[in-house]
């Protein structure tokens, strides 16, 4: 049987905020009235399931039905195959009286030749079922291989969103399933996936790059490796150099002697000794001379140029011992491997370059104690690499760069891996989106077949189908709704017109008015194209506007020609009417099972408050007073005792409603206390004995702030809308000094809870 479970959510809907259906209320049975007050949202209700009828998105905010137990959104009503017939102001205006003017669409039922045709039809409505059952199961894949698709995008993008989210603003830390998709599909329509693919090492880097936090620059090295075959070239020309002298062949053949020898000949000369000073024996007179003569200019000079390149190639190797490196840590983590490689390789060439500098020193320190022999330098130079200076500051520069790139390494190093991590997830999506246009040409296909049969249908039917005979009911109908045949509607080859006496109707009375649109819905339930016992009927204030006799008819007509219906709505806010079908609903076969879900009928309360500035309206359980009592004054006490025993202060928001509520229940107890004067509140609260000032604050309290029938928008002075809490405790005080006996028995009847006994 096709059915409307429930409203799953609506949102931003006319004064449905942000509803979503309670997971304590039961879902709507076969039968649903739905009781609530002018404005409170019974009439957006309407139009959602206009909208379900006419095939068209609702024009504002977010809808989504559970139909048969498959969510269906509001842009999706356009596939619905649901049956929906909707009887409110809008179906007035458009169908039975429109603006434009025009003539009644017609009722067509099967005329009674033909019979081939009709089997023509019959065959083709079974192609018709059994291509709707197809479109179905296509749409039910569709759904099924869409939510897979949706979930795959979530996890992936979770994965995502978990990996690249970082404190402080970072896009992805809002990453989600549509970043995830865009990504992917541009990816998979423009893009090669293998240039986004990263190695394990990559990911590594830019994972370190994506955590990262700022350093500070790191100065560059300018230390430069000593040019060693030019130092090499120098100390093998020493090495090579020989002293011409007369040289005393004692001390040429014994360079330790020499040596000694040539630091005591210093200290002889800058003495003026003629004694030595070691053996204090007199020097040979021709001695000095002769040492003189070994030790000359020559010799001096070429130590001075011994010990001068030695000291060149000492501080060069100084230099190499004591260079300092930036510390690892100072660099970014990313960078660290590398850098780690340079400095190697750079401490590698100052070894090397240390190692041929100290051999150089010692070489040509043994130069100096051999200045007479012609030597070679046996001293290796080795192969040193020479940038790897320039190699470790190539990545302190990357390093700075970084530094003062910061934000936009992060973000590049944050997309890379991202677009690795969509690499990877590609081949999946690829295969899930055509799994998804696969389900949608397949519920094309089955649509395009269904409204293939339809149009088949509609001109077979074309042919066979007369509207006579409905419009020859509706007058009949109309005849007993009004009393008199003086309105009627005439067939015309589009359709019926109204007339009166003969000649088409002006000015109609809205009871009228109610009374053909009413008659003419309930008629075009037996419209060829509608399966009442499988189609959705839905009354929204159907009474509006009739007088007492006028409703009871109108009810008797609507239970006649809706009990058969697959599923039946009403909306009101009448409460003779509510308690008509009410009662209706309450005698239907199994309304008393213990098991709510078991029984045909269900009640709700259409509510609206106010939450803040603004009114919310939501569907809730039906009031247990409205239920049990035939009576609205039940429901309306309680609501006033249950606001007077409240021992916290509510919000503003909340009082409006009380101004109304008051003044119907003031109205319908002086109306029995004071039938004299029954219509006239102010002489009825007159003539009651009470508290003067009370009674004119409650007065002034109902007059200023209620609205006639309904919930009014507070345009008032809400200071005095602070005082409801009070002037509910008066009205109260009234009652009880006018009949204590009523209002003790409505009192405990407030206090007890109503239980629900099952007789089945």
């Amino acid at each position: 049987m096709t059915a409307i479970t429930l409203i799953r959510r609506l949102r931003d809907c006319g004064v449905f905020r942000d509803f979503k259906w309670p997971t304590d209320l039961p879902g709507f049975g076969r039968y649903n009235l739905l009781y609530g007050w002018n404005w409170s949202g019974k009439t957006t209700l309407s139009r959602l399931f206009r909208a379900l009828e006419t095939r068209m998105a609702p024009t504002n905010g977010q809808v989504t039905l559970s139909v048969n137990g498959c969510d269906v959104r509001g842009e999706e009503f356009a596939q619905a195959t649901i049956s929906v017939r909707v009887f409110n102001r809008d179906f007035m205006t458009e169908s039975v009286f429109p603006v434009s003017g025009g003539d009644v669409p017609p009722i067509f039922v099967v005329g009674k030749e033909s019979v081939e045709k009709q089997k023509e039809v019959e065959r083709l409505k079974t192609d018709l079922a059994q291509a709707q059952t197809e479109f179905a199961s296509a749409r039910l894949k569709k759904e099924e291989v869409n939510k897979t698709l949706d979930k795959f995008c979530i996890d992936r993008a979770r994965v995502i969103k978990d990996t690249l989210r970082s404190p402080g603003e970072n896009p992805y830390n809002n990453y989600d399933k549509s970043g995830f998709r865009k990504r992917t599909e541009k990816m998979a329509n423009d893009e090669d996936k293998k240039t986004h693919s990263l190695s394990e090492s990559d990911r590594d880097k830019l994972l370190s790059q994506h955590r990262a936090t700022p350093k500070s620059r790191v100065p560059e090295v300018t230390y430069r490796l000593p040019q060693l075959k030019e130092l090499a070239a120098s100390a093998s020309e020493l090495f090579s150099t020989t002293i011409i002298s007369k040289a005393v062949h004692s001390l040429k053949d014994d360079p330790e002697l020499s040596a000694w020898v040539y630091r005591g000949l210093a200290l002889h000369q800058d003495r003026d000794a003629e004694r030595c000073l070691f053996c204090e024996q007199t020097l040979p007179k021709d001695r000095l001379t002769a040492l003189e003569n070994h030790f000359s200019t020559e010799y001096e000079q070429f130590l001075k140029r011994l010990e001068t390149q030695i000291g060149q190639l000492e501080a060069a190797s100084r230099a190499a011992a004591t260079l300092a490196l930036p510390n690892r840590a100072e660099l970014y983590e990313d960078l660290g491997k590398e850098y780690e490689a340079a400095k190697t390789s750079l401490r590698r060439a100052l070894d090397s370059t240390r190692d041929f500098l100290d051999a150089s020193v010692q070489a040509l320190t043994d130069k100096k104690g051999r200045a007479f022999e012609q030597l070679s330098l046996s001293v290796t130079v080795p192969e040193v690499d020479s940038r790897a200076v320039e190699g470790v500051n190539e990545v302190i520069r990357k390093h700075n760069l970084a530094c003062d790139e910061f934000e936009a390494r992060v973000g590049e190093a944050r997309r890379r891996l991202e677009a690795d991590f969509v690499a990877g997830d590609l081949d999946e999506f690829v295969r899930l989106g055509n799994a998804v246009q696969k389900s949608e040409a397949s519920v094309n296909e089955a649509d395009t077949q269904a409204k293939r049969l339809n149009r088949e249908i509609e001109r077979v039917e074309r042919e066979i189908v007369e509207h006579r005979q409905p419009a020859e009911e509706l007058n009949e109908d109309l005849r007993k709704y009004l009393g008199h045949d003086e309105l009627r509607l005439d067939i015309k080859d589009t359709g019926y017109t109204i007339v009166r006496n003969g000649v088409p109707a002006q000015a109609l009375s809205e009871g009228e008015t109610t009374a053909i649109a009413l008659l003419y819905f309930l008629k075009s339930l037996q419209d060829r194209r509608f399966d009442l016992t499988n189609g959705v009927v839905v009354l929204d204030d159907p009474v509006s506007s009739l007088d007492a006799n006028a409703l009871y008819l109108a009810f008797g007509f609507i239970r006649e020609r809706t009990q058969d219906a697959a599923q039946l709505f009403i909306f009101t806010h009448n409460f003779t009417f509510f308690r008509q079908v009410r009662n209706w609903f309450h005698h239907l076969k199994g309304q008393h099972k213990k098991d709510i879900s078991q029984r045909p009928a269900r009640f709700y309360m259409v509510d609206c408050a106010y939450d803040g500035s603004q009114r919310c309206s939501s569907i809730k359980a039906l009031d247990p007073l409205l239920e049990q009592y035939d009576s609205e004054y039940h429901y309306l006490f309680a609501c006033i005792y249950r606001e007077a025993k409240v021992s916290t202060q509510g919000g503003l928001e909340e009082c409006y409603v009380f101004p109304n509520m008051a003044r119907r229940l003031l109205e319908a107890f002086l109306a029995f206390r004071q039938p004299q004067v029954a219509g006239d509140l102010w002489k009825a609260l007159q003539a009651v004995q009470f508290d003067e000032p009370k009674k004119a604050r409650i007065l002034r309290f109902v007059h200023t702030h209620s609205h006639s029938g309904a919930v009014g928008e507070p345009e008032h002075d809400p200071t005095l809308l602070s005082e409801a809490r009070a002037v509910v405790n008066d009205l109260l005080d009234l009652i009880r000094s006018q009949d204590a006996a009523h209002f003790s028995a409505m009192e405990q009847l407030v206090a007890t809870p109503i239980d629900e006994a099952g007789d089945e």
